[in-house]
């Protein structure tokens, strides 16, 4: 008897397709800053990653392996996470560096016993480090940088195909030394505010010293968060400028990557 051909061979290679381009795209919103945060439901995300996939199926050449259940399907499938995470995380560099400037700052002001739950990781977080997160992803969505960012990962597709996405030791180097432009990033935001605390605590010293019966918390702890608050209120233009060149910055070395 003749076999029943309903005509869903190509249906189902495509649906494989699909599916398959979503895991580069999908590891990437994971590891990135916004997309991957945990106040975002995976149902968002995922419907995010399928919309992105299928634009890529319809822009793109590019093909999913024969079998996907063999050993050069599940060695592609790891390839495309790769990339995924590798663009992911110089997102994610780039939002490390104002939690690390509030690190610094929080701890010179008395504000280190002042944490909250950060949505964005669900981990602990000092209270200026929401405030430069906020002001960061304004920033950062303001000038198009997840635009850009997603422009770069649908490229990577035609710099990185399916089957070839396996990274070089010179793509590990520029993301680690990227690593380096945050801790300076973050050092430069935290610099001028750190720099006036010091000179409050130098004064408080001084002032504790000549007066032993002062209360030197009752004095000290109270003038570095005013003092704190008022070279917040000064650095602002500097810290804006800061991160608006974190912003290109991040977005150059993920255009870096997809360099061979």
């Amino acid at each position: 008897m003749p076999e029943l051909n309903f005509g869903f061979g190509p249906l189902e290679a495509e649906f494989w397709r699909w599916m398959f381009l979503m895991t580069r795209i999908g590891a990437a919103m994971l590891a990135a800053p916004i997309f991957g945060a945990t106040n975002v439901p995976s149902e968002v995300r995922v419907m995010i990653t399928a919309a992105i996939a299928l634009l890529v199926a319809g822009w793109t050449g590019a093909q999913a392996p024969a079998d996907l259940a063999s050993l050069a399907g599940m060695i592609a499938v790891c390839g495309e996470i790769l990339v995924g995470l590798a663009m992911g995380f110089v997102l994610q560099f780039s939002f490390a560096a104002p939690t690390i400037a509030a690190e610094i700052i929080g701890g010179g002001m008395g504000l280190g016993i002042a944490a909250t739950i950060d949505p964005n990781t669900g981990a602990h977080s000092p209270a200026l480090g929401q405030y430069f997160g906020v002001v960061l992803t304004v920033i950062f969505l303001s000038l198009g940088g997840h635009l850009q960012w997603l422009a770069l990962l649908v490229r990577s597709y035609d710099v990185f195909p399916p089957g070839h996405t396996w990274l070089g030791p010179d793509h590990f180097m520029t993301i680690l030394s990227f690593a380096g432009t945050m801790f300076a990033t973050a050092v430069a935001i935290a610099l001028p505010i750190t720099l006036m605390l010091l000179l409050v605590q130098v004064f408080a010293g001084v002032l504790s010293r000549s007066a032993p019966a002062l209360n030197l918390f009752a004095l000290a702890l109270p003038a570095g968060i005013i003092v704190g608050l008022t070279a917040l209120m000064m650095s602002a233009p500097l810290m804006t400028d800061r991160m608006v060149q974190l912003t290109h910055d991040a977005v150059a070395v993920t255009g870096r990557i997809l360099e061979r």
